[in-house]
């Protein structure tokens, strides 16, 4: 079923490659709270940037002074994009405390070079003299990208260090049965290139993970784009319970009563039986 979808995005999925070539997106402990619970609101880190190797990092600007490690989120873009594409996502997470490892390709659908991301800070988190000698959360790893870097996400999971996966809008070229962590699925309502329907179709085949799929109000396949719009907030509290325990988050995915399972924000919200059994509540 995949494989026939595949073939049919092919075509759209050049057209989106063409258009996102031209688009150029406009300090506390690492598990300090979002204020307030708004995490699509600047966390309490100044950040700043590198390109390494094949990677490009974003990371608390202090991390070298700071008393904790940081948990690890790697990237991966959509078609013929590059980590510059999405920089208001990335350097948003980065200043929730996180060490985002964007891969430097725009080709990410087998997952190699967001997995070289962690290979890269496992090496610098054991280098003497690194600004992040012993500051990463190499325990706390998830992985996550938009389209072509969705699926690329989802295939990175045969790491077992990756704990966690967001695939955004997810291009069809991916084997969601590598899944061995919580998954959050995000689809956009008036996505004609990734339409809802696929992205569904990988969380249908996800029952061995404890996975949620939301599709947000009005979201083209462009919103990911730059800081990610509504996509933002939704994949930082994800990531901020996942990987660094935020309580404040849990209950925006997990109970009876979850934040997105009602409100006109997030359409369509299903929760597997896995993910049926996390409580609301530590």
């Amino acid at each position: 079923m995949q494989s026939i979808a595949g073939r049919r995005l092919l075509p759209l999925l050049t057209a989106l490659a063409a258009a996102l070539a031209l688009l150029v997106p406009s300090t506390a402990p690492a598990r300090a709270a979002a204020p307030g619970g708004s995490w699509d609101k600047p966390g309490p880190y100044r950040v700043t940037s590198k390109t390494q190797g094949d990677t490009t990092l974003y990371y608390p600007a202090d991390i070298a002074a700071s008393a904790d490690k940081h948990p690890v989120i790697v990237w991966g873009n959509g078609t013929f994009a590059w980590p510059q594409v999405y920089d208001g996502l990335l350097r948003h997470w980065a200043s929730q405390g996180f060490v985002v490892a964007a891969a430097n390709t725009a080709f990410s659908n087998t997952g190699l070079e967001m997995r070289a991301g962690i290979d890269l800070l496992a090496k610098e988190n054991a280098k003497a003299g690194s600004p992040f000698q012993n500051r990463i959360d190499l325990a706390n790893i998830g992985a996550a990208g938009h389209s072509q870097g969705g699926a690329g996400a989802i295939n990175a999971t045969l790491d077992p260090r990756i704990k966690t996966t967001v695939p955004i809008q997810p291009g069809p070229l991916a084997l969601s049965s590598y899944l061995h962590g919580p998954t959050l699925y995000l689809a956009g309502q008036n996505d004609t290139i990734v339409p809802p329907a696929l992205v569904q179709a990988f969380y249908d085949n996800s029952a061995q993970v404890p996975a949620v799929y939301a599709e947000l109000a009005g979201a083209t396949h462009f919103t990911t784009v730059g800081d990610a719009g509504g996509f933002r907030g939704i994949t930082t509290a994800w990531f901020r319970f996942q990987l660094m325990g935020d309580e404040q988050a849990r209950s925006l995915f997990f109970g009876k009563d979850c934040g997105i399972c009602s409100g006109s924000t997030w359409l369509n919200v299903k929760r597997d039986a896995k993910a049926l059994q996390i409580p609301g509540h530590a």
